[in-house]
């Protein structure tokens, strides 16, 4: 939350400087910030000692006891720390009340430490039965916490508040920042261990540990104090600022201060973005996040002119429509080689007017030959849907193209209408899944269409890469032999796509043509953009080992600060479980603060809702009604939401194409705009905290396409042939694989004409899923009686079976809108899971493990140079999930790339383990291994180095040199299991293993498997050669690793391609452990793979 103004100071010189004016406690941002350094704090002993106040005496022996209570209380999970509580044993100890007022104080001095705020009632609902459920589990006992006989009867919080009766009610609670660490160790059973209750011991260090920061912070403010300043009333001045305020309440408790609930000023009045930032550096919660910041200025748009002008009317339907009265120059080159027959690529930046260019040579067409068709391929269904809108807006502004109908022509268009829209619409959206199952096979009853076919434009390019690409270009090289064959040569293609880095040789990996006109000058005008890293500061910078806050608390409060002050914010977010927890935090937040005038305008998007909830959250955001959208990449893709004024990126997208696409969102109008990354704890995300530039100044990584992939290039030929039977001149379309593939995979009749293989018959293309085999959908139904008139359930969404798995367990938090529902009962049969409404304050994560085995060997090759050999088969892929975890909301969590896995950096966020049992989930699918030598092996635990983290780093080092590794996927290394203090009974074999997605089919991994030696020694040389210390993303991190980068070794991943490669490891150059710990091993010599009946090694040639 916005915290107040606080005094507490760091430098050790005092501050000559007279109150602020501008800082309602009287205390300037100077004082405020006097030692905000680097450094740790200096020993005490080398500062003059000056004499306390009397008055700071007074309010440490306030603090001593309020210590004391806090400390019991939150030793124990099952005790909720609220102020009622804690303010009757305080004045227990003290004999004497406790004002609200000293609390408020001891706030502002310890802003960090010092939790004091109201929260939802629902946020204390911890889970009555965690007690009797351990005591069942036979728990070794714990040693018996502290008697603290003068309060021990004055009450204590349940964990399960008593019933409020209003939903929205708020409580009051006083807590204390934790200092327990992240832990490489975890518990045999499972690797979050509840937290254990401290022995008093432990309990009296904590107390002295924090006795001792209030000592330290005093002595910094009587340091940090000008001898005209008197610190008691600088501190009383502070604390005003830190009464809590009820939300629910007109007043505070101390009947002064109101919530902040100045009015939100209309998009047109909001404040620039530059002063907006100054705002944010002089906050008293701003703490030197921001480490770096870039400034992009403002851009003048630059006018083109076209060979041949536009009829008037056309003119005027672009006045009318969309006040276009002039071109850029972009637009008008484009139009211009369009117009010469050529085909187009146009490359530039997000909201640069790219659908123009191809919208006016539609409506030229039409104008000149009422029966002209155009095709427009988009990739996701709201992009259609918002390009449509566009372009039947355009049509009716344009005289005499009035009647022109356009259709949406996609799975959810009604099979009774296709027909209708096959015959009389002019201009179809559609996607390629449509144009593969359902144009191409049925070619015959679209030959009037395609007849009059004059422009296919696909739009958002750069989407189509790797086997999703891969497939399109087939389709593609499949619809063009289907025109030519009814007669049109003539059609043209024009694509779109962000900037990429070779725009005409993608664009001639999809479309399969030459003549290509490639524009990436871009002439469109833009505002100034500022961007920023954001790095989460620690929780108390003089004391480290509390750790940093979490990333989603600092962008939901940043992107609270920006909607308050009428800057519209989207927040990008990794994973869907992030977005619902970023958007459950802003609900609780923005409750808290009584902003419900706010939190009315902000939504969650993200796949999964329901196309009716999606369409509404898109119009919501086109009207200019919301300030705010918590989104997955779902909203990457240039969809019109309206004018954005600042982008949130939750930690590093998935690449440096994905940042720039997701920061290109923001300032689409021309006006000055905001992007903010804000930097996950995890390796990637600080490699960019260090070193900012690479975001800017690194090329947009290759989009790929396979055209050798025997395994799609057969499935699109078995289809080609059902179109139109295939013969030997089709190898221009389809290039040199062609006729090896047509005589040993289809049929050839008597003529020479290639027919489909009858086992892919009567309909080929339902046996080719260009994006995958599609999974089992459950069906998630509320039923709470309360909210369901009737008591009718409702269907919520609808998730994939993988995604069920994980997120719709009986017992689950599901998350959606940000509104917590408790799963009561899934049934496998049914494929649905029934779940109610509830406001609790924890959420769920799932126990699980995933075994990927190697359990038949197909081929066998050499590695150049090598003793050793690479292998390809069959490989098995099993995930249990044999329980879950439920997790105080709140606590520091770290969201990891994987499905709904976390890290948690305190371990009293476990407030249960629950056991469960499910049936396995097991897919089978085709992959590539290397077996780790013995020795190497050896090597590694002799040198203390974790054969986990060199394993998976090496793995990580051979996908980054590997131009497919977007659809090849490894076993990313999970910590909870590599850290674990006791030895594991579940052991791994010591292999680098590679394997295709489940149902894709698309012969990646065989591929990488042919390039094994090429592959080995390019990653070889790229670790070798990198200047790093501990890894970066030119070597073995990557932006893809489930399990966030977590467990590395730069020196392992050497010592293990090293030892593949069969070259000299020189092991007196490694170094020793600094303190040799014997931890367990997790990894074992791999056994031999069985090998199918006359297997050959295949010798490298080179």
């Amino acid at each position: 939350m916005e915290q107040g103004p606080s005094v507490q100071t760091k430098k050790r010189k005092s501050v000559q400087q007279p109150p602020n004016k501008e800082s309602p406690s009287g205390v300037s941002k100077k004082q405020r910030k006097a030692a905000k350094g680097k450094g740790k704090v200096e020993p005490e002993q080398d500062k003059v000692k000056l004499p306390w106040p009397e008055y700071f005496d007074s309010l440490f022996k306030i603090y001593k006891a309020l210590n004391t209570v806090v400390a019991f209380c939150s030793s124990r999970k099952h005790l909720a720390v609220t102020f009622p509580v804690v303010r009757s044993s305080v004045e227990a100890l003290l004999k004497h009340p406790l004002e609200l007022s000293k609390v408020a104080e001891l706030k502002a001095l310890l802003p960090d430490l010092i939790k004091f705020a109201y929260i939802p009632h629902d946020q204390l609902r911890i889970n009555a039965e965690t007690q009797a459920q351990e005591a069942s589990r036979n728990m070794k006992s714990r040693d018996k916490s502290p008697d603290y006989s003068a309060f021990a009867n004055s009450g204590s919080s349940q964990s399960t508040a008593p019933s409020t009766g209003t939903e929205d009610e708020h409580v009051l609670v006083l807590d204390f920042a934790s200092n327990e660490k992240p832990k490489k160790t975890f518990s045999h059973d499972h690797p979050y261990a509840s937290p254990p209750v401290l022995s008093p011991q432990a309990v009296k260090t904590l107390i002295e540990k924090r006795n001792e920061r209030f000592i330290l912070a005093v002595n910094e403010l009587l340091h940090a104090t000008s001898a005209a300043d008197d610190p008691v009333l600088l501190l009383q001045s502070a604390a005003r600022d830190h009464i809590p305020v009820d939300p629910n309440s007109p007043k505070s408790a101390a009947g002064e201060h109101k919530p902040d609930l100045s009015k939100v000023p209309e998009p047109k009045h909001r404040p620039t973005i530059e002063s907006v930032i100054a705002t944010i550096m002089l906050a008293d919660w701003y703490k030197d996040q921001i480490a770096h910041r870039r400034i992009f200025d403002a851009k003048d748009g630059r006018l083109g002119t076209l060979e041949v002008p536009l009829s008037k009317t056309i003119e005027q339907a672009l006045h009318d429509s969309r006040n276009i009265t002039t071109l850029y120059t972009h637009q008008a080159v484009a139009i211009n080689a369009l117009r010469r027959g050529r085909n187009v690529i146009v490359s530039t930046s997000t909201a640069s007017g790219k659908s123009v260019i191809y919208q006016v040579p539609v409506l030229t067409f039409l104008e000149n030959d009422k029966v002209s068709t155009a095709i427009y391929i988009y990739p996701t269904k709201a992009l259609a849907q918002d390009q449509r809108n566009a372009l039947e807006q355009l049509l009716c502004a344009c005289q005499g193209l009035e009647h022109i109908k356009v259709a949406t022509y996609d799975g959810d268009t009604p099979k009774e209408a296709r027909a209708g829209i096959r015959d009389t619409a002019s201009v179809i959206f559609t996607n390629f899944d449509m144009i593969h199952a359902s144009i191409l096979p049925h070619e015959d009853t679209w030959r009037k269409f395609l007849k009059n076919l004059k422009l296919v434009a696909v739009d958002e390019l750069h989407y189509y890469s790797n086997i999703f690409g891969s497939h399109v270009a087939q389709i593609m090289r499949r619809f063009r032999r289907v025109c030519a064959a009814v007669g049109n040569r003539r059609v043209q293609f024009v694509s779109c796509s962000a900037t990429i880095s070779h725009p005409r040789q993608h664009m001639k990996n999809i479309f399969g043509v030459d003549d290509i006109d490639v524009i990436t000058d871009d002439g469109a005008p833009s505002g100034r953009k500022d961007f920023l890293v954001w790095n989460p500061p620690l929780v108390d910078e003089m004391d480290p080992s509390l750790g940093r806050h979490s990333s989603i608390s600092e962008a939901t409060t940043l992107m609270r600060f920006l909607m308050k002050r009428g800057v519209r914010t989207i927040m990008f977010c990794k994973i869907r479980k992030v977005c619902e927890l970023a958007m459950k935090t802003l609900r609780t937040d923005l409750s808290s603060e009584g902003r419900l005038d706010v939190l009315e305008r902000v939504m969650s998007y993200r796949g999964g809702y329901s196309p009716q909830d999606r369409r509404r959250i898109e119009h919501e955001a086109f009207s200019g009604h919301l300030l705010g959208i918590v989104a997955t990449n779902a909203l990457e893709l240039g969809v019109d939401i309206g004018v954005l004024d600042a982008v949130i990126m939750l930690g590093f997208p998935f690449g440096i194409a994905n940042l720039r696409q997701q920061a290109g969102r923001a300032g689409r109008r021309a006006r000055d705009a905001l992007a903010v990354m804000v930097a996950d704890t995890l390796p990637l995300d600080q490699h960019y905290v260090d070193n900012p530039n690479e975001l800017f100044d690194k090329s947009v990584e290759d989009l790929v396409v396979d055209l050798e992939s025997k395994v799609v290039l057969e499935a699109h030929l078995q289809c080609a042939a059902f179109e139109m039977p295939l013969a030997l001149e089709d190898e221009k379309y389809f290039g040199p694989l062609f006729k090896q593939i047509c005589d040993t995979r289809l049929v050839k009749d008597k003529e020479g004409w290639y027919h489909t293989n009858p086992k892919y018959m009567p309909f080929p293309s339902k046996h080719i899923s260009i994006r995958g085999i599609e999974e089992e959908r459950y069906t998630i139904m509320e039923m709470t009686p309360s909210t369901r008139p009737g008591g009718v359930p409702v269907i919520l969404e609808e998730i994939e079976l993988s995604r069920a798995l994980f997120e719709a367990y009986e017992g689950a938090v599901f998350l959606h809108q940000g509104l917590t529902f408790i799963v009561q009962e899934v049934s496998h049969d049914s494929k649905t899971a029934k779940i109610i409404r509830a406001d609790v304050n924890w959420t769920t994560s799932p126990r699980d493990f995933t075994d990927i085995n190697a359990v038949q060997t197909y081929r066998i090759r050499e590695i150049k140079g090598s003793p050793h050999r690479a292998f390809y088969g069959r490989v098995e892929i099993k995930t249990t999930i044999y329980g879950y975890f439920k997790i105080r909301f709140g606590d520091t969590i770290q969201v990891l790339p994987s499905v709904d896995r976390y890290m948690h950096r305190r371990n009293k966020a476990i407030l249960e383990a629950v056991d469960l049992e499910t049936p396995p989930f097991d897919r089978e699918t085709t992959g590539m291994w290397i077996d780790v030598p013995k020795k190497i092996l050896d090597i590694l635990r002799s040198k203390g180095i974790h054969a986990a983290e060199a394993i998976h780093s090496a793995e990580h080092a051979f996908l980054n040199r590997f131009a497919l590794s977007a659809d090849l996927k490894t076993e990313c290394k999970i910590p909870q299991k590599e850290y674990m203090a006791k030895d594991s009974k579940r052991k791994r074999p010591g292999r680098l293993i590679f394997y295709d997605l489940a149902g894709h089919n698309g012969g990646i991994a065989a591929k990488a498997f042919d390039r094994v030696s090429e592959i080995m020694h390019d990653s070889f040389e790229a670790v070798e050669s990198c200047d790093c210390a501990d890894g970066c993303p030119a070597c073995i991190r990557s932006s893809t690793c489930k399990e966030g980068n977590l467990v590395m070794s730069k020196i392992g991943a050497q010592i293990i391609i090293r030892g593949i490669l069969g070259l000299p490891i020189n092991i007196d150059a490694i170094p020793d452990p600094e303190s040799p710990v014997e931890t367990p091993q997790t990894i074992i010599e791999a056994d031999n793979v069985r090998a199918v009946d006359g297997v050959e090694v295949e010798y490298w040639a080179s």
